[in-house]
């Protein structure tokens, strides 16, 4: 085990709320500070500790993609653009609930519990009962507390937040970052496909030992890994055909492979394995390999989305979700009408919105016909005419060219019977 994977295990096994500091844990785990330095940040990325100014740095409880709705109190403060007051070790605790305190304390009593944040203004008997109750205080209107309540807070490690804002303010720019957060869930990353089993092959190994991994396996193509686990090729059946058994497999791999991070969105993955014409990706962290994504991961990922329910809506569906699509002889027809979203600030429909409507029924197209996704190769639109609110408009689309893996689709909008906006798509399939 290196320092480094030491450190990040001391860190894991710290409390909640522990403070981290450089020179502690250089002296703890007998390290360079240096060394404690690279770990820290590296435990901060993996979203084990979290650094606030004048607090430090400190360790947290790392909130898994299904709490997406939940939010801790440090993220409560970025949002409302706060300070903190008091209670500053229990800053990274997540929220329960959000109540707000716009009623008497007996009524207030009534709503808050464990872990609630509380809405209020600076009403100390509020504050004190909050406390006692074991729920957090967001003050309003840029006002503070008593030295006494603050006391409290930071002995029951229950943070104390201000903020600027009105109450009214405050609740609409959390509702708004959660419904964000929700739209975030619903896009796929490659965590959420990336198989857990992982094989590859080292930089000393064999054709020999590529076929031997193939025939235990069952999977094909593999990355290839230095002494350090970096990813420095990949190599595939094609690769090693004719080559000796005893080849060195560093001698016939492709160099230099496409890699992609945990983060990265599935659709941009697909986007790439079409357009570079890969089965597989590397998924790496720093260079190191820590998974690999095939195309029938991505066609699966893709899939069970499709099935799950929506949380909150993103742009594209809220433009299309009132377009109306039949089936015509050659394609499509995509009718509906602009309404105030599609506007911009000169109070007609933005070119942005046609292209959007466009391509969105050109990929639809393809997809009634061949059940398959596809990736929008290139889009050339010749001219846009402006649309008023509330014109009704029809995008038909023709579909004039199908090879195994291309479309093109022309596509057209029309108005009152005129055309309002010609353009034409290239599409790849995404195929297993």
């Amino acid at each position: 085990m290196t320092k480094n994977e030491q450190i990040i295990n001391h860190i894991k096994e710290l409390p909640v709320g522990s403070k981290i500091s450089v020179r502690g844990v250089a002296q703890d785990l007998e390290v360079s500070e240096g060394t404690a330095y690279k770990a820290i940040k590296d435990a901060e990325r993996k979203e084990l500790v979290s650094t606030i100014p004048r607090v430090g740095t400190i360790r947290v409880e790392k909130v898994e993609k299904k709490q997406i709705d939940k939010v801790t109190f440090a993220e409560v403060l970025n949002i409302v653009e706060g300070q903190i007051l008091g209670g500053h070790e229990g800053i990274y605790k997540i929220v329960n609930k959000f109540v707000i305190g716009a009623m008497s304390i007996d009524e207030i009593e009534k709503y808050i519990s464990e872990g609630d944040l509380l809405i209020v203004g600076n009403r100390d008997d509020v504050h004190k009962l909050a406390l006692d109750k074991k729920c957090a205080i967001l003050i309003t209107g840029g006002l503070s507390c008593d030295d006494e309540i603050k006391k409290i807070a930071n002995e029951k490690k229950l943070p104390i937040l201000s903020t600027s804002y009105d109450t009214f303010t405050i609740t609409t720019m959390i509702d708004q970052a959660l419904h964000e957060r929700l739209i975030r869930k619903e896009i796929l990353i490659t965590e959420d496909i990336m198989p857990h089993t992982l094989h590859y092959l080292k930089v000393g190994e064999t054709v020999c030992d590529m076929k031997k991994l193939i025939k235990r396996t069952g999977h094909s193509r593999y990355p290839v890994v230095d002494e350090n686990l970096h990813v420095i090729g990949i190599v595939s059946p094609r690769d090693i055909g004719g080559a000796d058994s005893t080849e060195p497999i560093i001698n016939v791999m492709t160099k230099n492979p496409i890699t992609v991070s945990v983060n990265t969105s599935v659709a941009y993955i697909s986007h790439v394995m079409i357009w570079e014409g890969l089965k597989v990706v590397p998924v790496t962290d720093k260079k190191k390999l820590i998974g690999i994504i095939t195309r029938q991961d991505i066609i699966k990922g893709l899939k069970q989305m499709r099935n799950q329910p929506h949380m909150g809506e993103p742009f594209e569906d809220m433009i299309t979700s009132e377009c109306n699509v039949e089936e015509t002889e050659k394609g499509i027809k995509f009718s509906g009408e602009i309404t105030p979203m599609m506007l911009n600030d000169r109070g007609i429909a933005s070119a942005g919105v046609l292209v959007l409507l466009m391509s969105t029924a050109g990929c639809s197209a393809i997809k009634m016909q061949k059940n398959l996704d596809s990736v929008i190769d290139s889009f050339m639109i010749y001219y846009i005419k402006p649309l008023q609110l509330e014109s009704k408009f029809e995008i038909y689309v023709d579909i004039i060219n199908v090879s195994r893996k291309f479309y093109k689709v022309d596509i057209t909008a029309y108005h009152n019977d005129e055309i309002v906006s010609k353009a034409m798509m290239s599409a790849k399939q995404l195929r297993r």
